[in-house]
């Protein structure tokens, strides 16, 4: 079969992009022909992939959200496909991967003003939205955590809960421990000077604001002196610190926090580290979660998080009750960091947890999905 896979953007270290890779490359793999639709491409293009940039410019990004969504749809009436898979919500899928599954029109009726509802940015999210769960829209909805509820969509479109689909998560198998993880760590430790007494906490994820990176500042700020002088924050993900340097030197933390960008050598660091700290405000997943439990890394998060709950099936760390209270994270970040013999057991029930949790199939049921529907 030919596949048309439509975003606005890929780069190679957002959540969405990932899952649209690993879903196309499986696809790809059993055999089938891959075409992607997209606004802009950073990185590698994976041999045999047919990468089109959508050619439309405009002054503001949801105008040229809807231009591309025009332009795609007059291509595939002049070259069609078999199956149209989307990651952003636009007319003609066949299939939407809802990696965001937030309700626009929900929000535009809570959270803002009549007025708001006038406007141009407004009239087209709504429209794209409309596009794809309108009762009389052929797109099936693949949905990839048990906190995206379908409620909002029906309410406002009417959308058949027949369409709604859950995936299960997709963490690839290579990200699992191995048995030279005390040398990579050991190996890691030396590599960025940390000691047998030095305490790693680690905040993995792109769109730092929204992932809390304001909330785990305070909390190390927070500890006590003892804990304090033995700590470093290391960040990884694609955005800009510059917003956080104000509040860092506010709280006297110094270079006990270190930006390192994105990077390909995640695995290293969960195996090198000695806490995941993810109080994120939003999250309709988060897959930095899953990582760190399949390589027996501890973690603190706040339980709005998609996958949360695994971490509390795993019994692999502590969460933080909503509503969010930071007082509740410095305390929980402070009782972890103090307590090695805690922090020992939970990286054994994340490593007994990986062993067996279905947490690995996400790309193959949904390419599965795609493949054989009617």
């Amino acid at each position: 079969m030919q596949l048309a896979f439509c975003l606005f953007e890929y780069f190679p270290y957002g959540g969405m992009q990932r899952n649209f890779l690993r879903i196309a490359l499986t696809c790809q793999a059993r055999g089938h022909s891959v075409r992607v639709y997209t606004l802009e491409w950073q990185g590698e293009i994976p041999p045999g992939f047919e990468v089109q940039l959508v050619p439309v410019r405009a002054w503001w990004n949801h105008h040229r959200c809807r231009k591309f969504a025009a332009w795609v749809e007059t291509d595939l009436a002049r070259r069609p496909v078999d199956r149209v898979i989307g990651f952003n919500k636009m007319p003609s899928l066949d299939v939407l991967y809802a990696a965001d599954s937030t309700c626009f029109e929900e929000k535009a009726r809570t959270l803002h003003s009549p007025f708001y509802r006038l406007g141009s940015r407004y009239r087209c999210y709504a429209a794209l939205e409309r596009a794809a769960f309108a009762p009389g829209s052929r797109t099936e909805i693949l949905m990839i955590s048990r906190t995206q509820h379908p409620s909002p969509f029906e309410r406002y479109y009417g959308t058949p809960p027949e369409r709604f689909h859950l995936l299960p998560p997709g963490i690839s198998a290579d990200r699992r421990a191995t048995a030279d993880a005390p040398v990579i760590r050991a190996a890691f430790r030396s590599e960025f000077g940390l000691g047998d007494d030095d305490l790693l906490m680690l905040h993995v994820g792109s769109s730092f604001k929204r992932k809390g990176l304001d909330r785990s500042l305070k909390a190390l700020a927070a500890l006590p002196e003892t804990l304090r002088r033995r700590t470093r924050l290391f960040v990884i993900g694609k955005d800009s610190s510059h917003p956080f340097l104000p509040q860092i030197l506010l709280l006297g933390l110094g270079k006990r926090v270190v930006f390192l960008g994105a990077r390909d050598d995640v695995p290293r660091f969960l195996l090198g580290a000695d806490l995941l700290i993810h109080p994120a405000y939003s999250e309709d997943t988060g897959m930095a979660l899953l990582e760190a439990v399949v390589a027996g890394l501890p973690v603190l998060v706040t339980d709005v998080c998609g996958f949360a709950h695994y971490i509390e099936e795993a019994q692999a760390g502590c969460l933080v009750a909503s509503p969010f209270v930071q007082k509740a994270l410095d305390i929980a970040l402070a009782g972890m960091l103090a307590d090695p013999d805690a922090r020992a057991r939970w990286s054994r029930n994340a490593l007994a947890f990986s062993e067996h949790a279905d947490i690995y199939s996400r790309h193959e049921k949904a390419a599965d999905f795609i493949l054989n529907m009617r």
